[in-house]
């Protein structure tokens, strides 16, 4: 039985794909303040948990469908991830929405200075299909929690999970404040004609740049989640068995449809030999004896990106050892590695966004940080190494979004630490904390005392200009972190009211 959703309604709301008019309503939402209240955000973060509680079945059969994908990673991935992120949001709302205090400074003690979190406005997030529901819900619930109207346009290329999401949100949350609009890249296009106060947008760099030129006439500020060719070192010094175990796992994970999936593997010709024979007892231990039936391997998206990544591997020099079976009327691609890729191949010209892993052998670290500082900033690295002073040097030598120790991919799961890119692999963060202030402006504010020593401290910019005056304000702006008072209200009150009084002293022999 489904559960009575409580909603405000201001009036009706526009339908059809006027989105002029989709936007304009939101925005008479937000000006209305209804959003700014933390006890209304509490409530459409409670019903988008519920939401994702009451109809997994339904949200598991969309991905089912759209990229057979079983329920292992339909929950962990897109349910439990989402309900993380809005338990998060709900538990620390009062912390993240509330003003961070400036210290007190000796000078201006009795002044009020304080940072306030406000939200944008109406914000746009356009989501991507290999992780429908995580891409648009787990920064919707930053949004909802900052304050913002949103709307949601999901991808068109997994139709099955865009049309769930449309169906859901209206049933469990504001529609005054929150609307998914469904359709294709012109669908796209044209709500990307309106004035938006931020665009979220997880996806391609190419139609990153198109988000970019939408949004630079209005000045919009916009958060790109993109993608890279993600590097993997294998030391010598690393535990074989386990990189490789997990440098599979993390390559396979929805079929390698995962912008975090590692691209391809570094290692010396030793442990390129070993790796191999190793993957091959853990692709059947993952996957038994014929992957192609592992309800744990899902298939490529479409048949464009089935003849994409078709066509990187065909090109290829490299050598395959492990599979390399295609078809494409199942869209079924098998995991496949392929050994001794130079550099330049075709493997490593773009992402390849599915089961395919090169290997690229190299002599040494030093090697391996060329070669990575040769492409461009990829959106995780990940190293496998004992070393700590190998460790280190890679994560001083080289620059991504994230980076992982011995593992693949977990960074990316780990509450508290912001996730994005850097240079072609996006601009700006989330997860926890990060969502909130994506979705917030940090306003300054400074609230300046009227008593009479205040003035007179303050009076010091005023002409005649002296040099005993700009000595002082030299002075002040010198020492000014020495001069932060770690203590009380009450104290530091008194002692800038002594300061004052020298001040005014000062100024007025």
């Amino acid at each position: 039985m489904e559960s009575k959703i409580e909603t405000t309604v201001l009036s009706e709301i526009p339908g059809g794909n006027n989105y002029a008019e989709v936007v304009s309503h939101l925005r008479k939402t937000f000006d209305s303040g209804i959003t700014l209240d933390l006890e209304f955000r509490k409530k459409q973060l409670k019903n988008l948990i519920r939401m994702f509680e009451e109809r997994k079945d339904e949200i598991l059969a969309a991905q089912e469908q759209d990229i057979r994908r079983n329920f292992f990673w339909g929950e962990v991935a897109e349910i439990e991830t989402v309900k993380l992120e809005a338990n998060s949001q709900l538990r620390h709302l009062k912390e993240y929405a509330g003003k961070e205090k400036l210290p007190f400074h000796i000078a201006t003690a009795l002044d009020d200075a304080y940072v306030r979190k406000e939200p944008f406005g109406v914000v746009l997030i356009i989501g991507t299909w290999n992780l429908p529901f995580q891409t648009c819900c787990q920064a919707f619930a930053g949004a909802i929690a900052a304050g913002n109207c949103v709307i949601i346009k999901p991808s068109e290329i997994s139709p099955h999970c865009a049309q769930t999401i449309a169906t859901l949100i209206p049933k469990y949350l504001d529609q005054n404040c929150y609307q998914v609009i469904t359709g294709d890249g012109e669908a796209s296009k044209q709500l990307l004609q309106h004035k938006f106060d931020h665009i979220f947008f997880t996806g391609s760099q190419a139609v990153a740049k198109c988000i970019l030129q939408a949004a630079a006439p209005n000045l919009t500020p916009v958060t790109l989640e993109l993608g890279g060719i993600n590097p993997c070192f294998i030391d010598a010094s690393a535990d074989y068995q386990g990189a490789t175990k997990k440098t599979i796992w993390g390559k396979l994970v929805n079929g390698g449809q995962l912008c975090v999936a590692p691209g391809y593997v570094m290692c010396s010709e030793q442990i390129q030999d070993f790796f191999v024979r190793h993957a091959k007892v853990v692709l059947k231990e993952f996957y038994g004896n014929n992957l192609r039936k592992s309800p744990d391997l899902p298939r490529i998206i479409n048949k464009h990106h089935f003849n994409r990544i078709k066509s990187l591997l065909e090109a290829t020099k490299g050598k395959i050892v492990i599979g390399g079976e295609m078809d494409e009327n199942d869209l079924w691609i098998e995991p496949t590695v392929v050994v001794n890729v130079d550099p330049e191949d075709s493997l490593m010209r773009e992402e390849i966004f599915g089961p395919i892993l090169p290997i690229i052998v190299v002599s040494s670290l030093d090697e391996a940080i060329r070669i990575i500082r040769s492409k461009p900033k990829p959106l995780a690295s990940y190293i496998f190494s004992n070393d700590q002073k190998v460790n280190q040097k890679y994560i001083e030598s080289t620059s991504c979004g994230s980076t992982c120790i011995n593992d693949i991919m977990w960074q990316a799961f780990r509450p508290g630490l912001p996730f994005g890119g850097v240079g072609e692999s996006g601009m700006g963060s989330y997860h926890g904390k990060a969502t909130f202030e994506t979705f917030s402006h940090k306003r300054s504010v400074l609230e300046v005392s009227q008593d009479i020593f205040t003035n007179q401290v303050y009076s010091i910019r005023f002409p005649p200009h002296t040099h005993f005056k700009a000595g002082v304000l030299t002075f002040l702006g010198v020492n000014y972190e020495r001069m932060i008072i770690p203590f009380g209200t009450i104290f530091s009150h008194v002692l800038a009211g002594i300061v004052a009084l020298v001040f005014y002293m000062l100024l007025n022999m």
